[in-house]
């Protein structure tokens, strides 16, 4: 099944102690071979009300640049979509430099596994 997120989707994850926030940066190739580039922050928030103001007012840190995820990694990422915004050339660089590294490692867990979340 294809995921119903783009590149500049702001995703939002609920664990015991708030929430927190992932983004979207890119999407490579489709169907099982699709790799899904993330941005992680390090915020976490009451209520998702708290979340979207962070996001509306640019107040938001961020933990990780880039985790580059496997499509079965990402589905097994529980979030949802809060909004849309256009991604910066700056949050692009991580993304970009990984495109030109040799070794483009692709994590095959869920991106709040890999932040130590659960």
């Amino acid at each position: 099944m294809a995921l119903p997120f783009e590149p500049g989707d702001d995703l939002i994850f609920q664990l015991e102690s708030g929430y927190g926030l992932l983004r979207v940066l890119a999407k490579e190739a489709e169907g099982r071979d699709t790799v899904w580039h993330l941005l992680a922050y390090e915020e976490l928030f009451p209520d998702t009300e708290s979340a979207e103001q962070s996001l509306r007012t640019g107040s938001l840190h961020v933990w990780q640049a880039h985790l580059p995820l496997t499509d079965r990694a990402f589905e097994r990422t529980p979030a949802a979509k809060l909004g849309n915004r256009t991604v910066t050339k700056d949050e692009l660089i991580p993304v970009n430099a990984w495109r030109e590294s040799s070794s483009r490692r692709v994590h095959d867990r869920s991106a709040l596994l890999l932040l130590g979340l659960r």
